[in-house]
Order: structure tokens, then sequence, then C-alpha cells
């Protein structure tokens, strides 16, 4: 669980990237502009930053310009645009942005650009005494794609083995073996996604309230699959 600022003007977005960060265990801090964003920077001293770079009072690239320059850049942002050039993102990745997110921003491009970005907020910490260190590419070396990925691979997929595989009895009324299959494949995504109501509904096409609705009726325990703390 990580502490996580997200500076945005626009309130849509601001309620939904807290709402997924919420959900994945995060401590999400909001500011709509620069100026709440020094404050919630020098107050809760976040783990990571998204933010926005058009905004009214003081657009992000010079608010991170700000941060870098006063020592303040301490922990990993990831700036966020709906109309920034290429030119812009490196840019903000010359600054010392970790990763451009181009709006509308999906989930799965959020979460992968978090996680990658919690990942290298402490190196020197998780490093061991030799062990190589990867340093950050040159002005020369950074590419599109690095400019808008932070540099960061994919993460592989994972391979959920035999468990995703199940036998069931057919042998009863159709109404019964359906509830057994359905308990069985949400129970599957909730312990495949870590709990994460959010991933499961997109995972599965169905509204989040209508998923409580079934998640309920079924009787699935929806503790089982949550990461911990």
């Amino acid at each position: 669980m990580a502490n996580i600022l997200v500076v945005d003007d626009e309130l849509g977005i601001r309620d939904l990237l807290s709402e997924i960060l919420n959900d994945e265990g995060h401590n999400v801090e909001l500011a709509e502009n620069a100026a709440q964003a020094r404050a919630a920077r020098s107050r809760t001293r976040p783990d990571l930053v998204l933010l926005d770079i058009w905004m009214p009072d003081t657009d992000g690239v010079t608010l991170l310009k700000e941060w870098s320059t006063t020592g303040l850049l301490s922990m990993p942002v990831i700036m966020m645009s709906g109309h920034a050039t290429i030119e812009t993102a490196v840019e903000a990745t010359k600054i010392g942005a970790q990763s451009f997110l181009e709006k509308p921003i999906t989930m799965q491009k959020l979460l992968k650009a978090v996680e990658a970005g919690l990942s290298r907020s402490q190196p020197a910490l998780a490093r061991k005494p030799g062990a190589p260190v990867s340093l950050p590419m040159t002005p020369a070396e950074l590419t599109v794609e690095a400019a808008m990925t932070g540099g960061q691979p994919l993460p592989p997929v994972v391979d959920m083995g035999p468990q995703a595989r199940q036998l069931f009895e057919l042998d009863k009324p159709l109404r019964d073996a359906r509830d057994d299959f359905e308990k069985c494949y949400f129970e599957f995504h909730l312990a495949k996604e870590g709990g994460s109501m959010t991933r499961v509904a997109e995972k599965t096409g169905l509204e989040r309230t209508h998923l409580y609705r079934k998640l309920k009726q079924l009787g699935v325990d929806l503790s089982r699959g949550k990461r911990g703390g």
C-alpha cells in the first residue's frame, strides 16, 4: 500500500483515479492545482505523484521543474495529459518524470504505470551491495516509447496454471450447476486480481453494482482474494 498524490484540475479525473487506486489498497490525496499539490507534497510526503500537465495556475511541467530544482523530486512522478505532444513528454522525462500517461487513461495503463513507478521508488534500499545498478537513459537514448512508459517493460503474463480449470458435478439441476460454476468463476477472478472489484468488473464485463449483488447472491467470500496491506 502506497501514499499517492493525484493532481488534476478536472473533478471527474480525480474521482476516477481515486476510486481505482483506493480499490487497489492505496491511500490517495487529491489536489486540483499546483498550490494544493505543493501543500500536499509537504504534508503527506507521497510515494508517487500523478501530475496533470495543463492546470489553471501553474502547469505540471513547471511544477515538476520547481520540485526538481529545489530538491523535492524525491518521489516518482507520472505526468498526465490529453493534449501534450511527444516533445512535452520527452521534456518532462528529461526533467525527472517517471513516465507519461495520455488521456483518456485506461485502468490497465494506469495500474501498470503506478506499479512500475512504485517498484523504482526505493531502488537503493532494495539493492544489495555489489549488485548492478540500472542507470536511467540519457537524452540521446530517449525514444518515444521510453518517454511514454518511463523505459519500463510490460510485466510478464501471469500463468494461472491448473487452478484455472475446474471439474463440476453435472448430475444436478441446471440452476444448481450454473450457480456452482459462477461461484467458482468469480472466486477465481477475485483471487487472480488480488480482490480488486474494479479489475474483476472490467474482466467479467459486469457493472460494479451488479457484480456486488451477484457475488452476494452466490455467497462468495469477498475477503478471500484481498491483498495484504
